[in-house]
């Protein structure tokens, strides 16, 4: 019983200082990833700052290209722009009175599809939201940063079991210690999720951190191990996809950006 005890008292006690470990990175370095992200997304673009890909059910926005779902969206993928909205609240960002009528946390996105969202009627809508998060990119920075500060005890929570969580948590705090780490699993969780959504499986395998970090070696060079492992986990989902998805044409983009991670 003491000892059962004392492992949940460390347990629960590591996480805030986990926590601070990722909100106290230099400000100047939460700068340097952020902006890698936006380059990683989309090359640094205006124009990408709200953006519908071919192939996808819903827009994405933000430096962190962040996806907003329409009303009564079937998609299986975590939905984070709303979350972003919640953020700006907490942060004392304001909404300017022109998008306040579609920047609310709880509301859909007002597009239903990319006809709709092409339409000559709303881009003056548009362009007033790509100026807004042009000159909010900080508070974006700031939630990358958040999420991955909540990533941890998420992902050790869906473990299977204690050999799971122990591989799960000392894969994390290895690439977290070297050089560079910080920006893999920044921009990993960002771009890919925890891997802790049953819905984000492809016959029942997924795609997140979590499952970069099972599938690590635990020796060796610590980023290459993580790239190897990511580039296997996202070779996976594309062979598991559905064939109408057409997953393979964005897989040598997911790859390259996935090389950044040195």
């Amino acid at each position: 019983m003491i000892r059962i005890l004392s492992v949940f008292i460390i347990f629960f006690i590591s996480f805030p200082l986990y926590a601070a470990d990722v909100l106290n990175i230099p400000k100047v370095e939460q700068v340097r990833i952020a902006d890698l992200i936006f380059k990683n997304e989309c090359n640094r673009k205006f124009e990408c700052l709200v953006s519908w890909n071919d192939g996808e059910e819903f827009p994405s926005l933000g430096i962190g290209h962040f996806i907003w779902f329409p009303k009564n969206s079937q998609a299986p993928f975590q939905e984070s722009f709303p979350d972003l909205m919640r953020w700006y609240q907490q942060q004392g960002v304001a909404v300017p009175k022109a998008l306040s009528n579609i920047l609310q946390p709880d509301l859909p996105c007002p597009w239903q599809n990319k006809v709709e969202f092409l339409k000559p009627e709303n881009q003056a809508q548009i362009q007033q939201l790509r100026i807004f998060l042009a000159n909010t990119k900080e508070t974006q920075a700031s939630f990358i940063m958040h999420r991955l500060s909540q990533a941890l005890p998420k992902m050790l929570a869906v473990g299977k079991n204690d050999a799971e969580k122990q591989k799960i948590e000392q894969q994390f705090h290895r690439v977290a210690a070297s050089p560079n780490g910080w920006y893999a699993l920044i921009d990993y969780v960002n771009f890919k999720g925890e891997g802790i959504k049953e819905s984000e499986r492809y016959q029942g395998k997924g795609w997140g951190l979590a499952q970069v970090l099972l599938a690590m070696d635990t020796t060796g060079a610590v980023l290459a191990d993580f790239r190897k492992a990511a580039k296997q986990v996202l070779s996976q989902r594309v062979q598991l996809s559905r064939p109408e998805r057409n997953e393979q044409r964005w897989l040598n983009g997911w790859l390259k950006r996935i090389d950044t991670y040195r």
